[in-house]
């Protein structure tokens, strides 16, 4: 593998591929939604709520992760509880999404716990990672730990900044969401949702019956 050896060029190539991450809908760009019609504050929460799980999970991939082969069963359980869980926050959505907006307000903590709930359940996260982040975390290392320190808050600014402005424009464009608009979206998300937990659930079964056929 040919590694970028310019500091600054390897930073601006990390907001680009970070971005292809951050960019696609799944789980917690759904739940995004959810709160942010809520609490404009929901997308910096949901992104810290993220940062709790991938900053710890950065560095063990860092220090031991990327010298160790990483076992088949470890992929198959995250995403069979994974799948099970976003599934779960799927039907969840769709039984709250007829729950009166006035008497019902996102707290900062639910927010906050959405975050690292979707980052815990996403499967999806760990396969970015560890298909598309080792490479990253090895080229990061010719910069030593401070390069490496720099890379990860560059890469989680990423979700911080996208998060953030996505869930600021959807609380200021609330008042055009009549009932039914906001029936569809809660619809349209919790069915996001559901699909890729089943996704994930599927795929790890399919497998778990291949390790063992």
């Amino acid at each position: 593998m040919e590694y970028i050896t310019n500091f600054y060029l390897f930073l601006a190539s990390t907001v680009l591929i970070s971005m292809t991450g951050v960019l696609q809908p799944g789980p917690m760009w759904a739940v995004t939604i959810e709160k942010a019609a809520k609490r404009k504050t929901a997308g910096l929460l949901i992104a810290v709520g993220h940062g709790i799980i991938e900053f710890p999970l950065m560095f063990l991939i860092y220090y031991w992760l990327s010298q160790f082969a990483i076992p088949d069963a470890v992929p198959i359980a995250i995403g069979l509880i994974g799948g099970l869980l976003i599934m779960y926050m799927g039907v969840r959505m769709f039984r709250k999404r007829k729950r009166p907006y006035e008497r019902y307000k996102s707290s900062k903590q639910e927010s906050l716990i959405a975050g690292t709930w979707t980052t815990i359940a996403n499967a999806g996260f760990y396969l970015w990672w560890f298909a598309v982040g080792i490479p990253l975390i090895l080229n990061a290392q010719i910069f030593g730990l401070f390069g490496f320190s720099t890379f990860a808050i560059v890469h989680w600014s990423c979700d911080l900044v996208w998060y953030t402005l996505m869930a600021f424009v959807i609380f200021q464009s609330r008042r055009f969401w009549t009932e039914r608009v906001h029936d569809v979206i809660f619809v349209f998300c919790a069915v996001v949702l559901t699909v890729f937990g089943a996704w994930f659930f599927g795929s790890a079964l399919w497998s778990a019956i291949g390790a063992l056929s």
